[in-house]
């Protein structure tokens, strides 16, 4: 990450998602907050910690578009029960009511942002055999009887994965629930030969080139 500029971004009007590479987010770390350097000091290989900034960084860019604000402006925060600041589902201090979702996998970032829900996850297909294991934590018994690679795994996966981030489904339920769009709107690519990302806003989003 780089030092950008600190101007106004020009405002959407519905959810906008970006994603990439960390390298290609450039803005300054100094936009982060103490607890968030925290956290990614905690990071065993450099490549997850940069992944992990660059997250945190591309979150505050998508905010940023759909606010007509400044990102550099935006504080991020966490905060779980359970584990404390810098864990649960963030939001924006100056825009609460927002909603705002990212995940990253290590070489590859993803962040999305819009009025009501949102939810995004990244993962990689996994090479070799199909997981079965991960088939059985994800999957209900009709979607398991239709999938039969880890491609196609993974995408069930991550789409259930940007529910949980909506507060829509959890972890143990996942191969429980069957997938209901009424009402959510889906937005996917394929980043990679091995890297999908999936998007679950309340109105239909646009992916944006990232910016800085």
């Amino acid at each position: 990450m780089t030092t950008g500029p600190a101007r106004s971004t020009p405002k959407t009007t519905g959810p906008v998602a970006m994603g990439g590479r960390p390298e290609e987010v450039r803005a300054p770390e100094e936009w982060l907050t103490e607890v968030e350097r925290e956290r990614a000091a905690q990071f065993r290989f450099d490549a997850d910690r940069r992944s992990f900034l660059a997250a945190h960084l591309l979150v505050r860019l998508c905010a940023a578009a759909v606010l007509g604000a400044g990102a550099r402006e935006l504080t991020l925060l966490q905060y779980c029960d359970t584990h404390g600041p810098g864990h649960g589902r963030p939001y924006l201090e100056q825009a609460p009511d927002l909603g705002v979702s990212f995940s990253h996998t290590r070489g590859y970032v993803c962040a999305a942002a819009g009025h009501g829900r949102v939810g995004v996850d990244v993962e990689r297909v996994p090479a070799g055999p199909f997981d079965e294991a991960l088939a059985g934590m994800a999957l209900t018994p009709g979607e398991r009887s239709l999938v039969t690679g880890n491609d196609e795994l993974i995408r069930h996966w991550t789409r259930k994965e940007a529910l949980i981030k909506r507060g829509e489904l959890t972890l143990d339920r996942m191969a429980a629930a069957d997938q209901d769009w009424s009402g959510r709107y889906l937005l996917e690519w394929r980043a990679e030969p091995d890297i999908l990302v999936a998007v679950v806003t309340d109105a239909p989003a646009d992916r944006l080139p990232i910016s800085g």
